[in-house]
């Protein structure tokens, strides 16, 4: 009876092992997620045995996936990006501390975004006080390969300087490293 119990146990385990192996022409996943396919001969001695492993074809990419945006520092010792809106570019201050995208009145009209004068309110505390502005949204905006859509903005009518590119894109790029005079934005 010693011997009968190691036994049935053994098949048990080593029949579990044969469902969860693949058959021919079956998918197994590798450990880092990739599906390889496996492929078994009909050689008696290698019956249970994984003769040939194929990784499967790449997965289909998102446009700008991997891909990096470098931008160096200017000399006045801010980042600059070139941006596109509507087939347009505009050059905007890459500033990391603003929540949204910031524009000038006459970067908006330029994007055919519009607004009315009584629609200008408060819409963030800045420090030197209120921002005042209206609230919009990009429909699709792109910076170099790295593209976002729906990018929320706020229009600031009186504003000369230059427009702002905060937050609510540079969220979308996945990574913003600075290391000293450059900026890597990626995905």
């Amino acid at each position: 009876m010693d011997i009968k119990i190691p036994l049935a146990a053994m098949l048990v385990v080593g029949g579990a092992i044969g469902l969860a192996l693949p058959g021919e022409g079956e998918v197994a996943s590798t450990a880092d997620g990739q599906a390889a396919r496996a492929e078994m001969r009909g050689d008696p001695q290698r019956d249970l045995q994984l003769n040939r492993v194929t990784a499967s074809p790449p997965a289909p990419t998102l446009p700008g996936w991997g891909e990096e945006i470098v931008l160096h520092r200017e000399p006045d010792g801010h980042f600059y990006a070139d941006v596109s809106v509507e087939g347009r570019e505009f050059r905007m201050l890459v500033d990391t501390g603003a929540s949204v995208v910031a524009l000038t009145g006459e970067d908006a009209s330029a994007m055919g975004l519009h607004w009315f004068d009584e629609d200008v309110a408060p819409v963030a505390q800045g420090a030197s006080g209120a921002v005042h502005g209206v609230n919009t949204t990009i429909n699709r905006m792109a910076l170099g390969s790295l593209e976002a859509q729906g990018v929320r903005a706020i229009i600031m009518p009186d504003s000369t300087g230059i427009s702002l590119l905060g937050q609510s894109f540079l969220s979308t790029v996945g990574r913003v490293e600075i290391s000293g005079d450059r900026m890597v934005l990626g995905n």
